[in-house]
């Protein structure tokens, strides 16, 4: 699947599989972290610093278990992915362009408001 299409497919799936309270709650934390992690650990990499990457990966591994545990409170659960490369496109996809769009166009917010 093309980076349109499956942002095109995870936006039109997102609200259903972020609604409930602490779910949304722990995305709202733990996407920033998977956000600083990977720069930490793209900045480890380019100076050649193995603690500095070391700790960046490891700020977005406990950001993807946390995100993970709060999609099991979902009554809509993620689509299985398709391999490898499905996992590595969706997951940056994800962190980067559809959670920060679900924020800044308030649907966050509502989803956050409506849930009980």
């Amino acid at each position: 699947m093309s980076v349109s299409e499956t942002l095109k497919r995870q936006w039109s799936v997102y609200a259903k599989g972020h609604a409930a309270r602490r779910n949304l709650f722990i995305h709202i934390v733990a996407v920033p972290v998977f956000m600083a992690g990977s720069l930490v650990a793209i900045g480890g990499a380019a100076s050649a610093s193995l603690p500095l990457a070391g700790l960046g990966v490891a700020a977005m591994v406990l950001s993807l278990a946390l995100q993970g545990r709060g999609h099991r409170l979902e009554a809509v659960p993620p689509d299985p992915f398709r391999g490898p490369a499905d996992i590595l496109l969706r997951i940056l996809l994800e962190q980067w362009v559809t959670f920060p769009r679900y924020v800044l166009t308030g649907g966050w917010y509502r989803a956050f408001r409506a849930a009980s």
